[in-house]
């Protein structure tokens, strides 16, 4: 699915490198809040469902909460039906 939506025939994780470089934050600790406007988010529906969800903070140690609906606002996000599994 995610490919599908991605329009690739290859999907994998940026490596460690280059996301920290790219994103400013600690490996382990990325958070989809800030990431560069290219980069698409990829969120399940049944997240902004949810009243608070917990994301990365930009540092490995760290996490922030946020309503579920703000991950759908970002940005670069697409919100999809179905993205994870139950």
């Amino acid at each position: 699915m995610v490919r599908r939506l991605l329009d690739v025939r290859k999907a994998s994780f940026a490596p460690m490198d280059d996301a920290v470089r790219l994103t400013g934050m600690e490996y382990g600790g990325i958070t989809p809040i800030g990431l560069p406007p290219q980069w698409p988010v990829l969120v399940d529906s049944r997240v902004i469902a949810v009243p608070h969800a917990v994301v990365g903070s930009g540092v490995r140690h760290g996490k922030i909460v946020v309503p579920g609906p703000a991950l759908g606002i970002l940005p670069n996000a697409k919100v999809v039906q179905g993205l994870a599994r139950e």
